[in-house]
């Protein structure tokens, strides 16, 4: 018999979190978010933003351009999205 400490060590590992700006909303229940990373330059010491796009799902269909939103890892929803909108954190104006 398992007890309930055995049970909880086999949990699933925290699902990766990203906030981001919404692209583009022109799909049907996808919006493409664009997370900005800042990192130090391992040599010259200056600060370096890089960017990454991710397809994420939309339930509601409700974002719109300019939105930032937090997103969360999901599984494989089609070809390109493996996230969905977890909350809209501000409204574009």
């Amino acid at each position: 018999m398992a007890t309930e400490t055995e049970q909880t060590d086999t949990a699933r590992p925290r699902r990766k979190v990203r906030e981001g700006v919404v692209l583009s909303a022109k799909m049907d229940k996808t919006v493409v978010v664009e997370v900005t990373r800042r990192s130090t330059h391992p040599q010259y010491s200056k600060t370096v933003q890089s960017h990454t796009r991710y397809y994420a799902h939309d339930e509601e269909n409700t974002l719109k351009e300019g939105d930032k939103v937090r997103i969360v890892e999901t599984k494989p929803l089609s070809k390109l999205k493996r996230w969905r909108v977890l909350e809209i954190l501000e409204r574009a104006r």
